[in-house]
């Protein structure tokens, strides 16, 4: 049974992923959009075995792309599913999807937790998990926040939660946890954005939670002594150690290189705007 689902999928030379993001989505969405931007590789010939909405869009930031999406593309649907091209939808989380259907959806969207799959291991410590994402909701209520990177969707209405899971398969290379895109357009945001268009609150949903902490905590903290005190409160307080040696290189990476090298990225602007 097709469920009124529009899905929107991002690409760009995502060969290697793609197709297991398709196959969690292809048997159930009435519709599938996806959005690319200038691959060279084989994704849109992969993409093109399940959908011929395919649409070519230049990348500018993940925020304006998925609104440009959002916003510009003849969807179908009332609701729309927004979904990274390496991430999967669980059976759970489907099942879920299906049972809200069934009866008829009571909210105006729906957050639902991300697990980390890296180098074949659940990254399941260090504050990582449950981490809740805000991606199935009416179109005409919901949209993503003005970020420059690691932007959330927000929705004027009512929310809920579900508990199945979306599956992001982190890929072996080191390199994509610390690519320079990232680290440039994180900094930018931190220098540039206006923090006003943000839903920044301490007792309101998990992601108004997790931009109060990174925001009204972390950021204001002294330039490369937060990257050592965050990695040693998520490894060591929030367990990660019990993710073993593969959690271990996870969290050094994504937990403290990657933001020492934004924090450099930091340094380095302000000192050309001087």
């Amino acid at each position: 049974m097709k469920l009124p689902i529009s899905t929107i999928i991002i690409t760009h030379n995502e060969e290697k992923n793609v197709k297991a993001c398709l196959d969690s989505v292809a048997g159930w969405a009435d519709e599938i959009l996806v959005i690319d931007s200038g691959s060279t590789d084989s994704t849109r010939e992969i993409a093109h075995l399940y959908t011929d909405k395919i649409y070519e869009h230049p990348f500018e930031n993940y925020a304006r792309q998925r609104s440009w999406a959002q916003n510009s593309l003849p969807i179908r649907n009332e609701w729309v599913f927004h979904l990274d091209a390496d991430e999967q939808v669980s059976p759970e989380l489907l099942s879920e999807f299906c049972e809200t259907f069934r009866y008829g959806p009571r909210v105006d969207g729906y957050m639902m937790p991300r697990k980390t799959i890296f180098r074949g291991r659940w990254i399941k410590h260090g504050g990582h998990y449950p981490s809740y994402h805000l991606r199935l909701f009416k179109k005409d209520k919901g949209g993503s926040e003005e970020r420059f990177y690691d932007q959330h969707y927000i929705v004027n209405g009512r929310t809920a939660m579900l508990k199945g899971d979306i599956v992001n398969t982190v890929t072996p290379d080191i390199k994509a946890l610390i690519a320079k895109c990232k680290v440039v357009l994180e900094a930018r945001e931190i220098l540039y954005n206006d923090k006003r268009t943000l839903n920044i609150k301490l007792n309101g949903t998990p992601i108004e939670r997790m931009n109060w902490l990174r925001y009204k905590i972390y950021y204001r903290a002294p330039l490369f002594i937060r990257p050592i005190l965050y990695f040693l409160y998520r490894y060591f307080l929030r367990l990660g150690f019990m993710d073993g040696e593969k959690g271990l290189i996870f969290h050094f990476y994504q937990g403290f290189l990657l933001r020492f090298l934004i924090d450099m990225e930091i340094m380095k602007l302000k000192t050309l705007k001087k």
